[in-house]
């Protein structure tokens, strides 16, 4: 049989969790480059049919993408290891020391990842900067105004709506991650990944990495943000909310319930 016993895939994850706070940095760093510039890739691909089509929805059709190619690469993409490693920690198999390890360091390396296929999407979208006038770029800014200055508009709401986003996404990508060690088919991996991931961005949540791009790029393409907007609005709490939807409602729950059967 291809589809994989619930008890099974959590031991492998959890196996997988503790491979990955064991990798080097330089392993981190590579994979969590290419993960970070493959979702936004995906993201400047589901604003691009979005625009193009008029349907919002088209556009989180295609996005999954970029997490198929990261699930499958095996490659560090850090919202995921929010729920995988910590699975780690709790079955004793590595220490909190490895949990930061990858955390850190693959945090860092998908910020620069998105950072660098942003930098590289402004300059030949804008021929070089020579013009600002094109649609995606448009999408592009309205969406990281309506992801940062407008929770600040809104003051502690605001905090409080981008934190709640922050954990219903993670709670999705996280199952996605999960989903993708349900089937040893390439087939079915790619259907079963791309139900969760689908989801998230076809209901407007918030992911930080897909915000690593969003925002800086925007800010690049002359969005009226500033750092502080972007780090105190967005990224830090949009971070620390994925940290709560993949730790607690995949990784913590589906130990609890499958770790000894």
């Amino acid at each position: 049989m291809d589809n994989i016993k619930p008890a099974e895939i959590v031991r492998d994850i959890t196996l997988m969790g503790a491979q990955k706070a064991k990798l080097p940095i330089k392993d981190i760093l590579i994979r969590g480059f290419l993960a970070g510039a493959f979702l936004s890739y995906a993201t400047t691909l589901a604003f691009t049919v979005a625009t193009q089509s008029g349907l919002s929805y088209v556009g989180a059709m295609v996005f999954p993408v970029g997490f198929i190619m990261i699930v499958l690469l095996g490659l560090e993409l850090v919202t995921g290891n929010f729920a995988i490693v910590p699975m780690a920690v709790m079955d004793k198999q590595i220490t909190m020391r490895g949990l930061w390890h990858n955390w850190f360091w693959g945090f860092t390396a998908n910020l620069l990842g998105a950072l660098f296929f942003g930098i590289l999407f402004v300059l030949y979208s804008t021929k070089l900067g020579t013009t600002y006038n094109f649609e995606t770029a448009e999408r592009l800014i309205a969406v990281a105004t309506d992801k940062t200055l407008a929770y600040k508009q809104q003051g502690a709401g605001g905090m409080v709506v981008v934190i709640i986003k922050a954990i219903l996404c993670n709670w999705m990508v996280t199952l996605g991650i999960v989903m993708g060690a349900t089937s040893n088919s390439t087939v079915s991996k790619i259907f079963a990944i791309w139900i969760p991931i689908f989801t998230f961005f076809a209901i407007g949540l918030e992911h930080s990495v897909v915000n690593m791009f969003v925002i800086p790029t925007a800010m690049m393409a002359n969005a009226p943000i500033t750092m502080y907007d972007w780090w105190i609005w967005n990224q830090i709490p949009v971070t620390l909310g994925n940290i709560v939807g993949g730790f607690v409602f995949t990784g913590l729950f589906l130990h609890l319930t499958y770790k000894n059967r």
